[in-house]
């Protein structure tokens, strides 16, 4: 079965997982480059919860600033 998690902007995969590893240190999720089978499931969907919360938290902010009609 072919995953389809792929990116739409290949690049940004660096951009992402370095956001991954700032979101879990600063919810305390002890997130380490490798195997994380260790983490409990809570822990891992913290951790994508709140990378999603701060992305549209940043999409409203420009949103804001923009001048649309």
């Amino acid at each position: 079965m072919a995953s389809r998690n792929r990116k739409v902007v290949p690049q940004a995969r660096a951009a992402l997982d370095q956001f991954k590893y700032e979101v879990a240190n600063e919810i305390g999720v002890p997130l380490k480059q490798g195997y994380n089978g260790d983490l409990t499931a809570a822990q891992a969907g913290s951790i994508g919860g709140y990378m999603v919360k701060k992305m549209i938290e940043q999409q409203e902010q420009q949103m804001a600033g923009s001048t649309t009609l």
